[in-house]
């Protein structure tokens, strides 16, 4: 069950940076060429915001970071009229299946809401399924960073249109 774990916006200070950096690089690094492990933490620094865009939530479980999700102001280069961006959702793949990763997209959908903001725009190349389970909708297929993904989106305020 997933009520053992905690959400926390992750500090720029905590020492969850570099795990949290590891996790997002080993999972998406390579789409970035040049990027390094080094670089990453000090990405991931920078999105440490106290309260809304840019933001990265940490789930702990037991104190122990489990999962992560950020909610960024550009995560696709060629839509910049879109945004923010529900982006890096990551589960350690020994917790997956247990609802870490819909707690942190909810967490990150409140920030959008807090923050001011209607709707929240996403990308995937496989995790279709989960989001839309979630209540985003599919809205373009595109090639991004050599991948074919489906952008989505999901309006959070009952004035959005």
């Amino acid at each position: 069950m997933a009520d053992t774990f905690i959400i926390e916006r992750l500090r720029a200070d905590s020492p969850y940076v570099t795990l949290v950096a590891t996790w997002t690089f080993e999972a998406w690094g390579h789409l970035h060429p040049g990027q390094t492990l080094e670089k990453q933490v000090a990405f991931v620094r920078s999105e440490c915001g106290e309260v809304g865009v840019p933001s990265v939530f940490v789930a702990l479980e037991n104190g122990a970071p489990v999962g992560t999700a950020s909610l960024i102001a550009d995560d696709m280069s060629t839509r910049p009229e879109l945004g923010p961006w529900l982006a890096s959702v990551f589960v350690s793949p020994d917790q997956r299946g247990r609802g870490i990763a819909s707690q942190l997209i909810a967490r990150v959908e409140q920030e959008v809401l807090s923050s001011g903001y209607k709707c929240g725009y996403l990308y995937t190349p496989d995790q279709q399924a989960l989001y839309h389970r979630l209540g985003w909708r599919a809205f373009e297929e595109v090639t991004y960073l050599g991948e074919q993904v489906t952008l989505m989106v999901k309006c959070l305020s009952e004035t959005a249109r």
